[in-house]
């Protein structure tokens, strides 16, 4: 069974962009309700040394017919070469909560 609704993932380098990434998904109804998270350590490898930085996370709400959209929106607007978009199923919760994001991700909420 295919989740209606998921979480999309980003990382950024500050928590200003965090929350302009987060605010521009919103404005453009691509996500109902999104959190900066942060700061987190990231530890991963990236041309070939491994690295240990600070960075904040990004965690937006969306239907699952918006992901390509949400996806492409945040790799155009991101500082990095290779940001991370990763997106998680909701396979449960509040049936009101979830009917909310449906519809403030709809034409007009």
């Amino acid at each position: 069974m295919a989740a209606e609704h998921v979480i999309v993932t980003s990382t950024t380098d500050s928590e200003a962009a965090a929350r302009e990434l987060a605010a521009d998904a919103i404005e453009a109804r691509l996500g109902a309700c999104a959190q900066v998270v942060g700061p987190v350590t990231s530890v991963y490898r990236w041309e070939g040394e491994v690295r240990t930085d600070q960075e904040w996370r990004v965690e937006i709400k969306t239907t699952a017919g918006l992901v390509a959209a949400l996806s492409e929106r945040l790799r155009q607007r991101h500082g990095y070469d290779l940001p991370e978009v990763i997106a998680t199923p909701i396979v449960g919760g509040s049936a009101e909560y979830l009917a909310w994001v449906t519809a403030e991700t709809t034409n007009g909420g």
